[in-house]
């Protein structure tokens, strides 16, 4: 196994890695909406949505891959009956329509720093 980590993308807490990469593949550690301060970005769930997978999309290129090698992606979010359009709005702006990764959506209590949205995903290496 080996430990991703790149300065370009928000940095882990002490407890976890950015990503690790095995047989091929990338092992993203959920992202949320933050900045390399590690606060949460104002604006709500979609800024929030579009910030996390800006930090998944480095942690993807510092490990040789990207967002279209994604093959399954996690979505947690605080509050799916508000948030889960508008977090899908901005979600599709990242993926070609026609090659959506496969994906679960979860509703949850309570996500880290008090943030809206965290996405955690598995991708091919290219």
């Amino acid at each position: 196994m080996k430990v991703v980590f790149t300065s370009d993308a928000a940095p882990p807490l002490p407890v976890f890695s950015q990503a690790t990469v095995s047989g091929g593949y990338v092992y993203v550690s959920g992202n949320i909406g933050c900045d390399h301060q590690l606060k949460v970005v104002p604006g709500g769930i979609k800024a929030e949505t579009q910030a996390a997978l800006e930090n998944m999309s480095k942690v993807l290129n510092a490990a040789g891959s990207g967002l279209k090698h994604i093959v399954k992606a996690n979505v947690y979010l605080k509050n799916m009956s508000e948030d889960f359009t508008p977090m899908n709005e901005v979600y599709m702006q990242f993926f070609e329509s026609d090659k959506m990764p496969a994906r679960t959506c979860i509703g949850v209590a309570m996500l880290p720093l008090g943030a809206v949205v965290e996405i955690e995903c598995i991708a091919e290496i290219a």
